[in-house]
């Protein structure tokens, strides 16, 4: 008898961590019969790899924590793990008040645990400081946003400075509307404990375990290799992997899942894992869950794009030091962060010693209008604010720019219990199961982690051998 069929629909990391799960290719044995649909060209999703001047670059995700051990266990498994580095420096700054400062150390997401080193960095204003060093009072029960937390017991400052562009870097997104408790669920025993912020920081930043090992990690290459070796590892294993297969319909059936794809073919299912973002998702559910596809209608997206530039070492009298900076928005510039790719991965550096290669970025959310600007315009924008930041005056050799059009879900207050009416409507259907960045976390570890949590949540239920045979047939026609 054969195994039980599982379809995956959606190629980013999620989906391709499912597939790889289900199949075995990322160790143990195998769980089912898999096919994964893929609507566009590609796998990988927002884990993309290019050449700029000549040089292979990532034209998005770049880096994956490392405390979580999720990305970085998949990358081992898939044969990655020689490749895996950190990155040269963490020297970061901020770009605020006219100058870039130094990023202060023993901060979690920008929220101070040391109050010499925030002085020290100058990244906050005389007035800004003392009021730190007051710190105010707020009851905090089950969440609250992360921005409203911090200015009520540190002032407005910290959160203008410090959170809001740190914040900005994962999830380009508001402050004052996203979760803590779904963003930095560290700090939630804290606030509800109702002692000092500052001190619980501090506790926090020098645990053992924060401390430990490499904070980020990387891969020779480029993070784009990762999605390249999990699909290898997929069909190796025995998955089938297409892409340009968009999916028109997903109907439960009485004997597993109907899944209609957009050239007409129809797969039947014994179970379905669905990876792909909430918009997508809603309309493939709208009709045997509406509860859930009402709720992932309302995650809401930012759109951000990436300004790539290669500049010949040669043009450069003294290239910038560090790993690059972040930009606060209340200092009104036009990027929000800059990454000085050449410095921070050696094997960049190694690859290509005679060019140095930056990337900027542009939008958030609900502030998407540069990513319908010309490309000319976001590197002028790009070039001008480096010009003031780091006093770079020379031309890059070649450029490349790409638009993430809602890539990063938001995770405002009430975020997790909006997932977990999702999944218990999707639940009820059975053989259904959701993962990607849109439940658990928009980092790397934390969309593999979803992958892992479905794949559990449906294999219980699939047909073995000794109970049946599931439904593995493939009609065509709709």
């Amino acid at each position: 008898m054969s195994q039980a069929h599982v379809v995956v629909i959606g190629g980013g990391i999620a989906g391709l961590a499912a597939a790889a799960f289900l199949s075995g290719a990322a160790g143990g044995s195998a769980r089912a019969r898999v096919t994964l649909l893929e609507a566009s060209g590609r796998v990988g999703g927002k884990l993309s790899g290019g050449e700029v001047g000549g040089v292979r670059v990532d034209l998005g995700a770049e880096s994956m924590l490392a405390r979580r051990p999720e990305a970085v266990e998949l990358a081992r498994a898939v044969g990655l793990g020689e490749e895996l580095e950190p990155p040269t420096t963490a020297k970061a700054a901020i770009w605020t008040r006219g100058a870039l400062r130094p990023l202060p150390g023993g901060q979690v997401m920008g929220v101070p645990g040391d109050l010499d080193a925030l002085a020290a960095s100058g990244v906050l204003t005389a007035e800004g400081l003392e009021r730190t060093r007051h710190e105010g009072g707020t009851e905090v029960a089950d969440d609250i946003a992360i921005g409203r937390y911090v200015a009520a017991r540190l002032g407005r400052e910290v959160v203008d400075r410090l959170v809001e562009p740190l914040l900005g870097g994962v999830y380009a997104g508001h402050a004052d509307e996203i979760s803590l408790r779904a963003a930095v669920p560290q700090l939630l025993p804290i606030a509800q404990g109702g002692g000092s912020l500052v001190a619980g920081v501090r506790e926090l930043a020098t645990r053992p375990q924060s401390t430990a090992g490499p904070v980020f990690q990387g891969l020779r290459g480029g993070l784009g290799t990762l999605p390249e070796a999990v699909a290898a590892a997929c069909v190796r294993a025995g998955a089938e992997l297409r892409t340009h297969t968009p999916v028109d319909e997903l109907r439960r059936a009485p004997d597993g899942w109907r899944v209609v794809t957009g050239g007409g073919e129809t797969l039947t299912a014994d179970a379905v894992v669905l990876a792909v973002p909430a918009p997508a998702a809603a309309r493939l559910l709208r009709t045997d869950a509406p509860g859930a596809a009402a709720e992932l209608d309302g995650v809401e997206y930012a759109g951000m794009a990436l300004v790539t530039l290669a500049f010949r070492r040669a043009d450069l009298p003294e290239p910038p030091a560090g790993s690059g900076f972040l930009v606060p928005p209340v200092d009104g510039r036009r990027i929000k962060a800059s990454t000085f790719s050449s410095n921070k991965w050696g094997w960049l550096e190694r690859s290509a010693p005679d060019a140095f290669l930056l990337r900027t970025s542009l939008g958030r959310h609900r502030e998407e209008q540069a990513l319908d600007l010309p490309d000319e315009e976001l590197v002028a924008r790009s070039l001008e604010d480096l010009g003031e930041a780091i006093g770079l005056t020379a031309r890059p050799y070649d450029t490349a720019v790409t638009r993430w059009r809602a890539g990063l879900p938001q995770y405002p207050v009430g975020h997790l219990d909006r997932v977990a009416r999702i999944r218990a409507e999707a639940g009820r259907l059975g053989g259904l199961a959701l993962c990607g960045a849109a439940y658990d976390g928009v980092g790397i570890p934390a969309c593999v982690a979803s992958a892992r949590t479905a794949v559990a949540a449906i294999v219980d239920g699939l047909p073995t051998p000794e109970t049946g045979e599931g439904s593995t047939e493939r009609t065509m026609g709709a």
